[in-house]
């Protein structure tokens, strides 16, 4: 992993990139277009693509969801052909798949009734099989060592994690020694730990192959670590690509370090900014039609309610709306009890928005499943409004990171399954008019009558938060509901997000990996400590004010003082 010390601003400003000589073109597209399909049901996915790749060259394409990113690497790969234009490797038109193009796509791809060694093996024999056996079983183990993997190499995909999978893949690619290396968004399914990890194997490895790579991406930070240019590829439709950006900050990179940095200030901002203009452009050719809210209250509104023999007297009134009180979370195991979660405290306003977030597996969606009622309370105790949380209930509206939709609805349905639950009170056209009015919030005002199966994962996330909404629950609770999507899906829904939170002033707890998520939705952020025992470690004011956009925060003085310090807390963590 790269070096987190401390590096002063003034290094990066005062040490611009060494000139190069010009180096010969390893990737060269002209005015490439593919389409899908015939007649009036063709689309035309990518049309007059223009690039040109140098040797040795890094460069990041930010590709988001029906953009055309897996066509464009798939022409490049020569696992499709272009319908116009011509595109060459090396000098050489492309015109199929080859062993100077290694490829490493998303899903991993792996046989898996082979162990790693085996798995790597299938591109080395291939490409090498001329080669004397020892010559080849030394390479594998090469490039299997230079993924860090030499002491997993004897086991099966099912017996390893999501990013030693990748690791696999890359390893594989890399050992059949292409001249060229194509990521197709190779890290998107890992959590924000493992990415940064193997984000810095892949910088470590291109630096000692020299190899030119090509990364399609939706993470705009990513790009600025890893890429020497920044290249937006506009969603489709007919998608091109927009204008480069070019990263001149020195190598190599420190996360925490460039976060002073003026110039990746301006980068970032630049890159960000562009992309947002292409998603207000996508907004402002729809137009949602919103109608407007009933009055009637939920049957879970403190007016239907009679006390009972689990009401807990409010201690400090609104200031301790939810409160957390030494919770603690026990799992059996074969070495003996182990407590993930120990002696979890919080207290939570009414109306605020809490962001909770940490290393994978240190106990965040466990303690959100425990307020949700879904995992039983090992030690401690939970309160809601009131009254002791011991089972699930529609007071509580919960969104999950893949959607937890019933496939043989329509969107209009799966939201009424919540408001007849918690509604039952209420006349038809009430329900009626409560359901419309949240998927016209979410943007799916003309998308009701689509059954589930057929939505996008965005649209699908959408029927979800409004689902969520709609029950009008006391708490509503968020676990990473954005970290399967691509940035500009991620940004609007989050948008959508703080629209309908103004506007109804829920208390909300929202689970997430995304230093900048966390920033732009809280009030407050809870940072844990790692696991086993994991516990709050620290808790940040995000004292900015609201409405928030992504626009304002790039601008305010605070913004890079508070991300570094969630930033400099994850990084404690991990080296602890």
């Amino acid at each position: 992993m790269l070096s987190l010390q401390r590096i002063h601003t003034d290094d990066f400003d005062n040490q611009p990139p060494a000139e190069q000589a010009p180096r010969n073109v390893a990737l060269e597209l002209k005015g490439v277009g593919k389409g899908y399909g015939a007649g009036a049901r063709r689309t035309e996915v990518l049309n007059g693509i223009n690039l040109r790749i140098e040797e040795g060259e890094f460069v990041a394409v930010v590709g988001f969801s029906g953009s055309g990113k897996t066509t464009l690497i798939s022409l490049m790969a020569g696992l499709i052909e272009a319908d116009t234009g011509e595109l060459r490797c090396n000098g050489r038109p492309i015109e199929g798949p080859g062993p100077d193009r290694g490829v490493v796509f998303q899903n991993y791809s792996l046989m898996p009734w082979m162990t790693v060694r085996q798995n790597v093996a299938l591109a080395v024999d291939q490409v090498f099989k001329d080669a004397p056996k020892a010559e080849r079983a030394a390479r594998v183990e090469k490039y299997i060592a230079m993924v860090n993997l030499t002491p997993a190499m004897d086991k099966r995909p099912a017996e390893l994690s999501g990013g030693m999978r990748q690791r696999v893949s890359v390893a594989r690619a890399l050992a059949a020694s292409p001249d060229i290396l194509l990521l197709d968004e190779p890290l998107s399914a890992l959590d924000a730990l493992t990415r940064s990890k193997l984000q810095d194997e892949i910088i470590r490895i291109w630096r000692q192959e020299k190899k030119t790579v090509v990364l399609i991406t939706n993470d705009v930070d990513e790009g600025i670590i890893m890429a020497d240019r920044i290249i937006p590829l506009k969603p489709g439709p007919n998608a091109t690509l927009g204008p480069e950006f070019r990263v001149a900050l020195p190598r190599p990179r420190d996360r925490q370090a460039i976060n002073h940095s003026p110039e990746f200030k301006r980068i970032r901002r630049e890159v960000i900014q562009y992309l947002m203009e292409i998603s207000h452009e996508r907004e402002a050719a729809t137009s949602d039609k919103i109608i407007s809210l009933p009055t009637v209250l939920p049957n879970t509104a403190r007016e239907h309610q009679a006390p009972d023999i689990k009401a807990v007297p409010a201690k400090a009134g609104l200031e301790r709306y939810v409160e957390f009180s030494r919770v603690s979370k026990i799992y059996a195991s074969r070495k003996g009890p182990i407590k993930v979660v120990d002696g979890f405290d919080l207290k939570i306003r009414k109306g605020e928005f809490i962001s909770i977030i940490g290393h994978s597996g240190c106990g965040k969606s466990t303690v959100l499943s425990m307020v949700a009622g879904l995992n039983d309370i090992s030690e401690g105790g939970i309160v809601l409004d009131g009254r002791e949380v011991v089972t699930a209930g529609p007071d509580r509206g919960i969104v999950f990171q893949a959607p937890s939709l019933v496939p043989w609805l329509t969107a209009y349905e799966n939201v009424c399954l919540g408001v007849e639950q918690v509604y039952p009170h209420a006349g038809r056209k009430e329900r009626i008019a409560i359901v419309e009015h949240y998927l016209g919030r979410v943007g799916l005002a003309d998308a009701g009558d689509k059954k589930a199966s057929e939505l996008s994962n965005g649209m699908k996330q959408r029927v979800g938060i409004a689902r969520a909404f709609a029950l009008s629950p006391k708490l509503l609770l968020l676990d990473e509901p954005f970290g399967m999507l691509d940035s500009l899906t991620r940004w609007d829904l989050q948008e959508v997000l703080m629209e309908v939170w103004t506007r109804t002033k829920l208390t909300a707890i929202m689970v997430t990996h995304d230093v900048d998520e966390a920033i732009l939705l809280a009030d407050r952020v809870v940072m844990m400590t790692n696991g086993p025992n994991a516990k709050v470690g620290k808790i940040l004011e995000i004292d900015l004010p609201r409405p928030r956009t992504r626009a304002m925060l790039l601008e305010h003085p605070n913004y890079y003082e508070l991300r570094e310090q969630l930033l400099t807390f994850l990084a404690d963590c991990d080296h602890g």
